[in-house]
């Protein structure tokens, strides 16, 4: 005959179900906001849906007319390259101002709060100040080149693709790297102060200890954190490229998170969801490399 089981017995078996329970409403907002967007869009990329009319099925045709498409491909490259040149930077500056405001010094709390700043104001408008600042004949910093040489003639820096990208980048980094920064320093601040004096004590210079021990620790935290943010951040950029170019001149600063609005709102909405699955992919892809590499740098650690 079975024994019934002691009271703590059930409890404890109660206890051991109660973690499954407490997954159960985050489950719940995991399928609701991310499964079933994604499986709807699955679904509409595979429709020439406008967005209106009922939706037909088309196969992958969207897929390969995306690939056809010259000025999606271009896109892409423009998105690949504003993340090449705004990830690195926001990590190497991020670092730099950490390293340096990690330090004691007078008015260090408002060096900090002006780094920082820009971070919190809307990228959007961020952008719209920048474009009156850098507006040729009108804009400040023609006036200050001006008044340093009047034969300046230059100053029209979003003309040419090239140069607006550069811009972009720069705008980019200077908006962003304040959070990059608060990262770091979190980082920095977990380190412990014994750590540091005993690497004093064996003789470790400030950049031996920089390299050998500092690095390190923050690798697999800190550093892990924002390179992966900034890719996400970088490869979908939207605001700034909206607020001064709209992507011009022509298509040159075009990112393939402006092409899909202007998809979506031209009629083409099953195609935008298929080039939104792309970009997804192409954020996936450095993100699952970065994991790797910081996962296989952890072991060898």
């Amino acid at each position: 005959m079975k024994r019934p089981a002691s009271a703590p017995a059930m409890l404890r078996k109660a206890g051991s179900h109660l973690h499954l329970l407490m997954a159960v409403p985050a489950l719940l907002l995991f399928g609701f906001f991310f499964i079933l967007p994604l499986t709807r869009g699955i679904w509409l990329s595979l429709t020439d849906w406008n967005g209106v009319s009922k939706a037909s099925f088309v196969g992958l045709q969207n897929f390969v007319d995306f690939f056809r498409d010259p000025r999606a491909l271009h896109d892409v490259l423009i998105t690949v390259l504003f993340a090449l040149g705004s990830a690195p930077l926001l990590n190497l500056f991020g670092l730099a101002y950490a390293l340096v405001l990690d330090h004691e010094f007078r008015g260090r709390n408002l060096v900090r709060t002006i780094v920082y700043l820009p971070a919190i104001i809307s990228p959007l408008i961020m952008g719209y100040i920048w474009y009156f600042i850098l507006q040729p004949q009108r804009g400040v910093l023609w006036q200050i080149a001006t008044s340093v040489n009047p034969a300046f003639s230059g100053g029209n820096w979003l003309a040419g693709p090239r140069g607006a990208l550069v811009v972009l980048i720069l705008v980019n980094v200077w908006q962003y790297v304040g959070m990059t920064m608060v990262v770091y320093l979190a980082g920095l601040q977990s380190i412990s102060s014994e750590v540091i004096e005993a690497c004093a004590i064996d003789g470790a210079g400030y950049f031996q200890t920089l390299r050998h021990v500092v690095l390190p620790i923050l690798l697999s935290s800190s550093v892990k954190i924002n390179v992966i943010t900034n890719i996400i951040g970088s490869l979908s950029v939207f605001d700034v490229i909206m607020a001064l170019t709209e992507g011009g001149p022509g298509y040159g600063t075009e990112s393939l998170s402006i092409y899909i609005m202007r998809m979506c709102y031209g009629s083409f909405t099953g195609y935008s969801t298929a080039v939104a699955l792309v970009l997804f992919v192409i954020v996936l892809i450095p993100v699952l490399i970065s994991l790797g590499f910081f996962r296989s740098a952890e072991f060898e650690a």
